[in-house]
């Protein structure tokens, strides 16, 4: 049996990127992830982060690349996580979330990220400074 896909974004946004804390299931309240969901039959993984965003968040984004790596959720499950970019909206948590937080590359160690979502911090901490870099004109 293939494993299902959980896509997880990385959703960067003026130099910050976002950061959810789950309300469920009890395993996991309380800790802090990055936001997204399960792959659908037929569906993209892009198109299944952009979906997940959407319902959990009421955002609109568009996936930009996967991260190296995947983690095994449990049993049939494997996350792959992506970064994405927000293209309309203002998050909210609105399902599996009790609360969001921008953070900046010196905040990202100030929650207690979920395992599999601490194993990607220091490439997000690399974007997070390649996005703070001033571009110079060519």
């Amino acid at each position: 049996m293939e494993n299902r896909i959980v896509v997880g974004g990385v959703l960067i946004h003026h130099g910050r990127v976002l950061a959810a804390r789950r309300s469920a299931p009890a395993a996991v309240a309380g800790r802090w992830e990055f936001p997204g969901g399960k792959a659908e039959p037929g569906e993209t993984q892009q198109q299944a982060l952009e979906r997940e965003l959407h319902e959990e968040l009421g955002v609109r984004t568009r996936t930009r690349q996967r991260l190296p790596g995947q983690w095994p959720v449990r049993a049939g499950l494997v996350l792959q996580i992506w970064t994405a970019e927000l293209l309309a909206g203002d998050p909210r948590p609105l399902q599996d979330h009790s609360e969001l937080r921008w953070l900046g590359p010196d905040e990202l160690s100030s929650v207690d990220w979920l395992e599999h979502d601490r194993e990607v911090l220091p490439e997000v901490a690399r974007l997070l400074a390649a996005a703070a870099r001033p571009t110079t004109p060519a």
